[in-house]
Order: C-alpha cells, then sequence, then structure tokens
C-alpha cells in the first residue's frame, strides 16, 4: 500500500469496519465491487487510491478493491468517502441507507 496512511492507521480503520460496519462492506462489495452474490465481505487494506475488500461469493473469499472518487490525502477523508460509497451502494441496490447520526 503507498500514500498518506501508516499500517497502523490502515489496521485501526479495518478493525472499524470489520466490527461496526461488516454488513455496509458486503453492500459496497455487492455494487461497486462487482461481486453482486457476495455473502460477506470484510476490509483487508486501504490506500490512497482505493479500499480494498475480501468478499465470500459461493463459500470462496475473492479480493475486491473499490477506487475512491478522488485520492486521499488525510485520514478524515477516509470516513467521508467510505460513507459516500455506503450511500452509492444503497442506491444502487435498492437500500435505505441508515440515518446519518447512526454511521
Amino acid at each position: 500500500m503507498t500514500g498518506p496512511f501508516t499500517a497502523e492507521v490502515v489496521a485501526q480503520v479495518a478493525r472499524h469496519m470489520n466490527d461496526d460496519h461488516a454488513a455496509d462492506s458486503l453492500l459496497i462489495c455487492r455494487s461497486l465491487g462487482g461481486t453482486p452474490q457476495a455473502t460477506a465481505a470484510r476490509m483487508t487494506g486501504l490506500d490512497a487510491d482505493g479500499i480494498e475488500f475480501a468478499a465470500t461469493v459461493a463459500g470462496v473469499e475473492v479480493p475486491v478493491r473499490v477506487p475512491f472518487a478522488y485520492r486521499l490525502t488525510e485520514r478524515v477523508q477516509v470516513r467521508h468517502e467510505v460513507v459516500r460509497m455506503y450511500q452509492e451502494a444503497c442506491a444502487q441496490l435498492g437500500v435505505t441507507p441508515r440515518p446519518a447520526e447512526t454511521r
């Protein structure tokens, strides 16, 4: 991974995504990640240009990379971009997004 994010930051973001937002990761992988048959997803990494997941498809984990809309330069941008992805995924899949205060 390259860019502004240390291994510690990536691990913290992954832990948060996997512990608190696994369902959001699955929606992102199903829609933006091109794996509509995925039954589970976990974040495995990120860099300035995108986020990476391991999605379970037909019982097998497959790598999924979803590019960010723009190159990130600061940690605070990660949250904003993942929320954008979640909202876009919900719109594509016809899922009502959770209220902002619960994200």
